[in-house]
């Protein structure tokens, strides 16, 4: 069974929802963050990245960030204003991002449910990031930020949801890259009912969210130890998506360097890994890799995965990882090495190209998205994906639904 539970939601007043609802406070960093909320009070990342109103370089680890993060919360709850829901509700929210739609539920789900593996992950988490939010969490008593759940689609609760997103909205939000938030209240007994429903679900999947969620368990844990543990910090706030809905884009790489190799060579050398040729910026098809390198595109089949290879282990992105990046290019660990980035396939692959037309990097690959049916696969056999696999589009605005704790 899938636990959900209504909540009272904190949330903007409907007429400000536009000017507080911010990007997720991890997709960008502290430069991106004080640009986008300049000249506007009510942007939700003077909370969730409160170190934009603190002295250029200071540390977004240090004390005072997270004593600026409350001043900046309990401000926000009287000047916006916030508004405290008056019953426990859940919420359909609908993304609408050009021709692609989905529409999810938002509530609250059981932290046991997810330390007990029935909220399953495919990614690992790093210690520093868990210690930012779980501090975040426990100083503001709130969660702030919404976890991306999915799970295997439904008919019970596509037709509840169906039916509740043909009333007026709570928010119908158009976002600053385009993208619309639609947001309807669910009370009564299609309340109850969509509760029924996530229990006949066998299990959800964290598609995107990973510190979030094992934060707001860490949270519940501090709580406990200080004897200020509560009922709703029992649960962690998340919107979950039927897997038929979901869109996930490739997540590419970039290295700054060729690891000695000219141009000349590196092709060779690339040569005898896959047949090399010329071609379009985007791979046709899974097994394939595009690579700008010397001003142009080229593409090749990546080597079959080892037999006997696990379904992580066989991903394009781990292929590519393991006989070029590694051999090739003497990438290490991705997770540490400084001399690869990543870049989010919504940039397109334009942005590969500036990174290196520009001297930013010596080689950009292009990758093929992975599947929501390899995550759910790997998640089920209780695997880890490889860094950087997936990136989700559209996300989730934080601001809009918070959770006291």
């Amino acid at each position: 069974m899938s636990a959900l539970f209504p909540f009272r939601a904190l949330r903007p007043a409907p007429d400000v929802a536009a000017r507080v609802a911010s990007v997720p406070y991890d997709v960008i960093n502290t430069d991106e963050a004080r640009t986008l909320a300049s000249g506007n009070p009510l942007s939700f990342l003077h909370v969730t990245r409160s170190e934009i109103d603190l002295p250029a370089g200071t540390n977004p680890y240090d004390a005072v960030v997270y004593e600026q993060a409350v001043r900046n919360f309990e401000e926000l709850k009287r000047s916006a204003p916030m508004l405290m829901e008056d019953e426990p509700s859940l919420y359909c929210y609908r993304l609408r991002m050009g021709t692609h739609e989905q529409t999810g539920l938002a509530g609250c789900f059981a932290v046991d449910e997810y330390e007990r593996g029935l909220v399953k992950k495919h990614e690992k988490t790093r210690k520093d990031k868990e210690d930012d939010r779980t501090r975040h969490i426990t100083e503001l008593r709130a969660q702030t930020g919404l976890v991306f759940l999915t799970y295997r689609a439904s008919a019970a609760i596509n037709e509840i949801t169906a039916r509740v997103s043909q009333r007026v909205p709570t928010y119908d939000v158009v976002a600053s890259d385009g993208v619309v938030h639609t947001v309807w209240q669910v009370t009564g007994a299609d309340r109850d009912a969509l509760v029924a429903a996530f229990g006949a679900l066998d299990a959800l999947y964290i598609a995107d969210g990973h510190h979030r969620a094992a934060s707001a368990a860490r949270a519940r844990q501090a709580l406990a130890s200080g004897n200020a543990r509560t009922a709703d910090a029992e649960q962690f706030v998340a919107v979950a998506f039927p897997d038929d809905q979901m869109q996930i884009l490739p997540y590419n790489r970039v290295v700054k360097d060729l690891a000695g190799h000219s141009v000349e060579s590196l092709l060779a050398a690339l040569q005898a890994v896959g047949d090399v040729q010329p071609g379009a910026a985007t791979p046709v098809g899974p097994g394939m890799v595009s690579f700008f390198l010397g001003a142009r595109w080229y593409s090749m089949p990546l080597p079959s995965p080892a037999p006997g290879a696990s379904r992580a282990d066989s991903l394009d992105v781990e292929v590519l990882q393991t006989r070029v990046l590694e051999p090739l290019l003497q990438v290490g660990d991705p997770r540490s090495d400084k001399r690869i980035d990543f870049v989010g396939g919504i940039r397109g692959t334009a942005e590969l190209e500036r990174l290196v037309n520009e001297g930013h990097a010596a080689i950009a690959f292009a990758l093929h998205p992975v599947s929501i049916a390899d995550l759910m696969s790997i998640a089920d056999a209780g695997g880890i994906m490889p860094p950087k696999s997936t990136w989700f589009e559209p996300k989730l605005r934080d601001g809009l639904l918070v959770h006291l704790i």
